[in-house]
């Protein structure tokens, strides 16, 4: 989506290209055509090229929109208890890839409460050892 639009009222006089202060306007003669060239990462949005232009060509108002224009979308993991957003599964895939191993679908909550049962279980085993080998003394 371009922000810079003109309309059909322009007749390539270049006043915007020749007044614009940012450099961010720029035109090529090419097989019998003009073209009007707009570089947005030069564009500081002082709207000088709409006030300049003769023939009003320049639709200035869409600089002015206040909106956000979807640039791409990622299918998401979700946590396997909750069912919270945890990532993309683009990012699973490289993170898992650098880890060298699958990632578990657990957000830090459930993480931490599947840790917190672990390590439980783990202690209970220890303990449970630990008596067993007391009794065979």
């Amino acid at each position: 989506m371009s922000y810079f639009v003109v309309s059909d009222n322009c007749n390539g006089c270049l006043s915007c290209v020749e007044n614009c202060p940012a450099n961010a306007l720029s035109y090529e003669d090419a097989d019998g055509k003009r073209t009007i060239l707009h570089n947005m990462a030069r564009c500081v949005r002082c709207a000088n090229c709409w006030r300049v232009c003769p023939q009003e060509a320049i639709q200035f108002q869409h600089f002015l929109e206040n909106r956000w224009d979807a640039v791409i979308q990622l299918g998401l993991v979700y946590c396997s208890v909750c069912g919270e957003p945890l990532y993309t599964a683009a990012q699973e895939k490289t993170l898992s890839g650098n880890m060298g191993r699958p990632l578990e679908h657990l957000c830090p909550k459930h993480k931490s409460a599947d840790f917190a049962a672990r390590q439980a279980l783990f202690l209970k085993k220890k303990q449970s050892n630990r008596e067993t080998q007391h009794d065979r003394r």
